[in-house]
C-alpha cells in the first residue's frame, strides 16, 4: 500500500544521518549538565531533588530551558517543526491506556502533603520546571529522534526501539551522581518509559500529549523526593510494570489493521 504523501509530515522533508541526531543528543546534555555545574557549585542536588525554590531555578527551569531554547534553534534550522509536532502513523485506540494509565499513576502516587507544607508558589514553580523537562526531552527524542530515524527508512519497530533506547541511555549521565546499580535501573526504567511516550506521540497523533505526559511524570517524581522515602512513589513505579506487561501481551495489536488491497478506507 503506498504512503499517502499529502497526510505525511516527514514528506521532503530535509535528511540527516543518525550520527548527525545523536551528536545533537550530545550536545543538549552537555549543555544541560554545564549549566546545571555552573549554577549549583555550592548547592548539592541529588538525582530529581529539587527541594527549594532556589534549586528549583538553579538546577532545573534555567538549564532545562536553555537546552529547550537549543532544541527549538535545532528543529528551525532543520525545517523540521511539522514533522516533530505532527503523526501520522496511528496505533489502535486501546493505546490510550498507556498515557491514561500514566497520568492516574501521577494523580494517585504525588507526594501532596510534602507540597502542602512548601505552598502554592513552590507547587506550580516544581510544575512548570517538570513540563519544562517534558518540552525538551520530548522534542529531541520523540520528535528529533523519531523523525530522524524515520526519514532514513528505519522501520517504525526499529523507530520505537532506538529512539527508546538512546533517551534511555541519555539518563547514564546519573552514573556520575547515582550508584552504579541504580543509574542502570534508572536508565532501563527511562528506555522503558520512552517507548511508553513514543506510543503516546501514535496515539495522540503528535507531540504534545507525550509532553504533558512527559511532564506530569516527572511531576510526580520529583514529589516523591522532597523528603523522606514516600510510598506513593510506588504507584509510578507498579504502573510502569503493568504497562509493560499490558503491551507484552497485547504486542501484536499495536499497529493498525492492514486492509486489504482496493478496500476502500473508512470516512
Amino acid at each position: 500500500m503506498t504512503q499517502n504523501t499529502a497526510s505525511d509530515p516527514t514528506a521532503g522533508a530535509r535528511k540527516i544521518p543518525v550520527w548527525a541526531f545523536i551528536a545533537l543528543a550530545i550536545v543538549y546534555l552537555a549543555i544541560l549538565l554545564a549549566l546545571i555545574r555552573l549554577l549549583t557549585p555550592a548547592v548539592y542536588v541529588g538525582y530529581a531533588r529539587f527541594t527549594s525554590v532556589e534549586i528549583i531555578w538553579r538546577a532545573l527551569l534555567v538549564p532545562f530551558g536553555v537546552s529547550l531554547l537549543f532544541v527549538a534553534v535545532a528543529v528551525t534550522v532543520l525545517g523540521w517543526w511539522r514533522p516533530v509536532l505532527r503523526d501520522h502513523r496511528p496505533v489502535r485506540r486501546w493505546v490510550w491506556v498507556v498515557p491514561i494509565i500514566m497520568g492516574i499513576a501521577v494523580l494517585g502516587g504525588s507526594n501532596y502533603p510534602e507540597l502542602a507544607d512548601r505552598g502554592a508558589g513552590f507547587t506550580l514553580l516544581l510544575l512548570l520546571g517538570a513540563l519544562v523537562v517534558g518540552c525538551g526531552e520530548e522534542a529531541m527524542y520523540r520528535g528529533i529522534g523519531v523523525t530522524t530515524f524515520r526519514v532514513n527508512g528505519y522501520s517504525e519497530g526499529k523507530v520505537a526501539l532506538w529512539s527508546s533506547a538512546l533517551f534511555g541511555l541519555s539518563h547514564g549521565v546519573n552514573l556520575f551522581t547515582s550508584q552504579g546499580t541504580v543509574a542502570f535501573v534508572q536508565v532501563l526504567a527511562a528506555a522503558a518509559a520512552g517507548y511508553f511516550l513514543y506510543l503516546s506521540r501514535r496515539v495522540g497523533g503528535g507531540l504534545l500529549l507525550p509532553v504533558i505526559v512527559h511532564g506530569l511524570w516527572d511531576f510526580g517524581i520529583f514529589t516523591g523526593r522532597l523528603g523522606a522515602v514516600y510510598a506513593g512513589t510506588g504507584l509510578l513505579v507498579l504502573a510502569e510494570l503493568v504497562i509493560g506487561v499490558i503491551l507484552l501481551v497485547r504486542r501484536r495489536q499495536i499497529e493498525p489493521e492492514k486492509r486489504a488491497a482496493g478496500t476502500p478506507a473508512t470516512a
